[in-house]
């Protein structure tokens, strides 16, 4: 009997039983590799009723993969400038290296979602869905706050009236460090658990495993970073403008209508890299607004949700020439990268083409009549020198 007995046991052993945490744990492990998953919340979203889903790369893809591509490339020269010119390894370029690092990852994740979107998504499981996506939404958070990271740091720099104070090294590399580490938990959170799997009726339409109430949160931190910006990009240009005024005290003979343009000229360029910015954010702001307020299948202009996502991504294309281009030092070292046989003189110097933009070179005789001028390029290059300082408080300087 004891023999018959052990060999039954032997052949039915006792089931272990499994606490609820450990249940979770798998049955979320096998959702996680489940393809059904993503079909039944495509569909539910309505979106298995559009073509997208069935045929190859549509001829928005194709347009929206030439931009990404002009992405990589464009910010790739901008990082080789940076590398291969010393007088670009300060602290006051880390902040635009990480701008250009990020808006090149964001391009290069961007062309590998749509190369796999398609009828490609509905063969992914929700993990490979989640990398996706999630590459995507982390890169692009980064250069948003890199963004942030870079006024900021303008606004200490205007504030102290100090640019290469001991700790300005240290503060770079936080800031660097925590625009990343912002990034990537935003970006993890749905992966990790945050998301409507098993509970289709809280599922976005636009990112069908992504929760509504995670997309709220997303928009409510974006909408405050914005916000950021704004705020510290104006305090910049009314620090700037207080400060040139008593610049400007002693040249009053020399016209009151001269310095007039070079605050209009600065009040320009702050627009632009606000305005870049909120054209390009904003219409995916509100399309995920409406996204977490609308049910399912009741809001056709999220099933459009590609053009606004291809709008944002423009921010990335445009960043390098609003906060690099404008560096006169930053713009020669590009051109000489690109094109250093067709625009160089044999001494070294620049050729002349009669167009501003290409000719770097400021004269001796020219450069009182920049001091002024140059606030407008510090602004949106972040080029904040010595002289910049000298410039903008003088009578700080002497003392």
């Amino acid at each position: 009997m004891e023999a018959s007995h052990a060999a039954y046991v032997a052949a039915h052993p006792t089931p272990v039983p499994m606490t609820p945490a450990a249940g979770y744990l798998l049955r979320m492990f096998r959702e996680y590799q489940s393809n059904e998953v993503i079909v039944d919340h495509y569909n539910f979203t309505g979106k298995l009723n559009k073509n997208k889903y069935r045929d190859g790369l549509k001829p928005e893809a194709i347009v929206f993969l030439i931009i990404c591509l002009l992405i990589v490339l464009e910010n790739a020269v901008v990082l080789v400038a940076i590398w291969k010119n010393k007088k670009f390894h300060l602290p006051m370029y880390y902040l635009l290296g990480n701008l250009t690092f990020s808006d090149l990852l964001a391009g290069f994740t961007y062309m590998v979602n749509i190369i796999t979107s398609g009828a490609n998504t509905l063969k992914m499981t929700p993990v490979q869905w989640f990398l996706r996506e999630g590459g995507v939404f982390i890169t692009l958070a980064a250069s948003i706050i890199s963004l942030l990271a870079i006024a900021i740091e303008r606004h200490v720099t205007m504030v102290r009236m100090k640019p290469y104070q001991g700790a300005k090294r240290g503060r770079m590399f936080a800031l660097i460090g925590a625009s990343w580490v912002l990034s990537v938990f935003l970006g993890i959170l749905p992966i990790m658990g945050w998301n409507c799997m098993g509970s289709l009726e809280q599922c976005s339409t636009v990112l069908p495993l992504y929760s509504k109430s995670f997309i709220l949160c997303c928009i409510t931190v974006f909408s405050a970073i914005l916000l950021a910006i704004v705020v510290l990009y104006i305090r910049i240009f009314r620090i700037v403008k207080s400060n040139t005024q008593r610049l400007g005290c002693g040249l009053q003979r020399k016209g009151l209508a001269k310095k007039s343009q070079k605050y209009m000229a600065l009040l320009k360029t702050v627009t632009i890299v606000l305005g870049v910015f909120i054209a390009c954010w904003l219409p995916l702001f509100i399309l995920l607004l409406l996204d977490f307020c609308c049910p399912a299948q009741s809001c056709q202009v999220l099933f459009k949700a590609d053009y606004f996502l291809g709008t944002a991504m423009i921010n990335s294309l445009l960043n390098p020439i609003i906060y690099t281009l404008t560096s006169k030092d930053m713009r020669r070292a590009i051109l000489r990268l690109l094109c250093s046989y067709c625009l160089l003189t044999k001494d070294g110097h620049m050729k002349k083409f009669g167009i501003p933009f290409l000719e770097c070179s400021t004269s001796k005789t020219e450069v009182p009549s920049h001091r002024l001028e140059g606030l407008e390029t510090t602004v949106s290059s972040g080029n904040f020198t010595p002289t910049t300082i000298k410039t903008i408080y003088p009578r700080m300087s002497k003392t």
